[in-house]
């Protein structure tokens, strides 16, 4: 059977990313184009190779038989091709799609970001943050970093960094705070996670005020609201140690607690391409370094 090679090009593409999108995104043309060369390609082949659902892609029995052999099938060809020329590998540029929570994104990411660039230049990052609602198979994503427990159905997640939580506030308010008991008088603002103040006052031995400041979304704003004085906050103060050394940010205490890790999560039906684990392996060093 002579099956087009762009055809299987697409499904091996959209296979590795599960998202008719992205892989849209790696091969430069629509994704009309990338649906419709897997649409014949399945006609050809008498058989479908993905299962389409209202918020992605699922492999069927035959795709995630075919996907081995055509992965190792591209990459043979590119380790030949690597061989022509001046002899050094090469790699095709290949989309990697990640969604990192916006406080690991800024205190952590950013600052290291030139580093796994410039280490693997193939690789064309694309970043989208959120706040830890995330969905991996709706947005597409290849990966996603997120802060909890590493707990989520249908992923596979592995541990990149713990992330305890203490006290912050701007300096003018840090003078006024001796003892973890001074923070009964000061507004405590909050996160969605609704037993973190009560955890930390557990710790430091002290009882839990009434809690009633304003809710958070995201620790980068609830950050920013502290800095211009309105009020104290928990966060991770590993994420924030640029807006220490400005000072711009205090830790009033040492007294912490741990409620979860950032955790590097993938769908575990999702295969991984050379920048999955280019990013993996990176990631996963620099965290433990």
């Amino acid at each position: 059977m002579q099956l087009p090679l762009n055809a299987l090009r697409a499904f091996e593409v959209s296979a590795r990313h599960l998202s008719f999108t992205r892989a849209a995104l790696e091969l430069h043309v629509t994704q009309t184009a990338v649906s419709q060369h897997v649409k014949n390609l399945e006609a050809r082949i008498g058989a479908p190779l993905f299962r389409r659902l209202p918020r992605g892609l699922v492999l069927t029995d035959e795709g995630a038989a075919l996907l081995p052999v055509l992965v190792q099938s591209f990459g043979r060809i590119s380790s030949v091709l690597a061989q022509f020329g001046d002899g050094r590998v090469r790699h095709e540029r290949e989309v990697l799609t990640v969604g990192v929570v916006g406080t690991f994104a800024v205190g952590w990411l950013m600052p290291r970001l030139q580093d796994f660039q410039q280490l693997h230049p193939f690789v064309d990052l694309r970043l989208f943050t959120h706040n830890n609602r995330v969905d991996i198979a709706g947005e597409g994503l290849d990966y996603a970093i997120r802060f909890g427990d590493g707990a989520w159905h249908g992923t596979d997640a592995e541990a990149l960094m713990p992330s305890p939580l203490s006290p912050m506030c701007a300096p003018s308010l840090a003078a006024e705070l001796r003892r973890p008991a001074d923070l009964h008088g000061a507004m405590l603002l909050r996160s969605y996670r609704s037993d973190e103040w009560a955890a930390w006052f557990a710790a430091a031995g002290v009882e839990c005020p009434v809690v009633r400041g304003a809710v958070f979304d995201s620790s980068l704003t609830m950050a920013e609201a502290v800095a211009q004085g309105a009020g104290v906050a928990l966060l991770p103060v590993a994420m924030f140690s640029r807006e220490v050394r400005q000072g711009r940010l205090v830790q009033p205490f040492d007294i912490a607690t741990q409620n979860g890790s950032y955790w590097l999560a993938r769908l575990k039906s999702k295969p991984e391409g050379a920048a999955m684990q280019a990013f993996r392996t990176w990631l996963l060093d620099a965290a433990r370094s």
